[in-house]
């Protein structure tokens, strides 16, 4: 079968090599891919790729051989994937406990858009605790998580100002019903409740605009430049304020993959995909992908998708 496979090389990521199909461990299912959808993150990864990496994290397809131990979806079943890694490929072995049964109403290309996004939005909300009413600030919110958390914060009662670094990345949000800025400087607080993944110089201009007794939950660094907090400067700010470090990894990731499913099923969630493409563009794309040049995900196919 094939794979894209890490070259080390910034202009071209990732290449095809074919290589022997996985064998499933008796709790993964092998699941035909039929879509995946890469993470900037990922990109990062591919920079300086450690030995034996396979990314792919994100994937949709058809299940061609049922879990060993009799766990999970049988072999026909549509499903939505959440792999450790090798999800880049035309077959991919799943833990059971990483995937959801999708409906005919849900395509393998939105499907494709949701797991780790989706999974860190939910996530992350919860960590936030109940939004009614509350005032909410998120930064870098033009990704496919800031997409994510916007729909269901605003749809959960919050009045949410997201910033975004140009207009055209906010308009997508202010049609969800967020107020956008441009700049972290531009936004009105005091905020409720802060979800700060910019981290550099934002993070402390953000933490100064949290309401005493307020949340800030730090679930990113898209900057990639350290943040530096001055106690000093902490001592004539807001005070009480609580900053919580937030990850969402850690399976099982079944339950979170069927919500999702179960909400874009229902019209109540939309995942924003800046592209489609077939794979054979994947190293075009994870360099636009890395240089901030799609707004939401982008997806990838490698072949027919229903």
């Amino acid at each position: 079968m094939q794979r894209l496979i890490p070259t080390g090389e910034a202009a071209r990521p990732v290449a095809f090599a074919e290589v022997p199909q996985p064998v499933p461990e008796p709790g993964e299912a092998l699941v035909k891919v039929e879509a995946f959808a890469p993470n900037r993150g990922e990109t990062f990864l591919l920079e300086n790729p450690r030995p034996g990496l396979l990314p792919g994290k994100d994937i949709a397809g058809l299940v061609v051989q049922a879990a060993a131990d009799g766990s999970g979806p049988g072999i026909g079943t549509r499903v939505v994937g959440h792999p450790a890694h090798g999800g880049w490929a035309e077959y991919a072995a799943v833990p059971t406990h990483s995937l959801a049964v999708l409906p005919d109403s849900v395509g393998s290309v939105r499907a494709a858009a949701l797991p780790l996004a989706g999974i860190t939005a939910l996530r992350l909300l919860r960590t936030a605790g109940s939004l009614a009413g509350r005032r909410v600030l998120l930064t870098g919110a033009a990704g496919g998580v800031g997409h994510y958390v916007t729909e269901l914060a605003v749809g959960a009662g919050a009045e949410l100002t997201a910033v975004t670094a140009t207009p055209a990345r906010g308009e997508r949000l202010a049609e969800l019903g967020a107020q956008v800025v441009h700049d972290v400087a531009a936004a009105r607080g005091p905020f409720d409740v802060v979800l700060e993944s910019a981290g550099g110089p934002d993070l402390p201009v953000a933490l100064a605009k949290v309401r005493p007794g307020g949340l800030l939950v730090w679930f990113g660094q898209a900057s990639r430049t350290p943040v530096t907090l001055d106690f000093f400067q902490l001592l004539s700010g807001p005070e009480r304020v609580t900053i919580q470090h937030f990850h969402y990894a850690g399976a099982p990731y079944a339950r979170d993959l069927a919500a999702l499913v179960r909400l874009v099923e229902q019209e109540r969630l939309h995942p924003e995909i800046g592209r489609v493409a077939a794979w054979a563009e994947t190293a075009d794309t994870l360099v636009d992908l890395r240089e901030r040049r799609i707004r939401g995900k982008a997806v990838l196919t490698t072949g027919a998708t229903r």
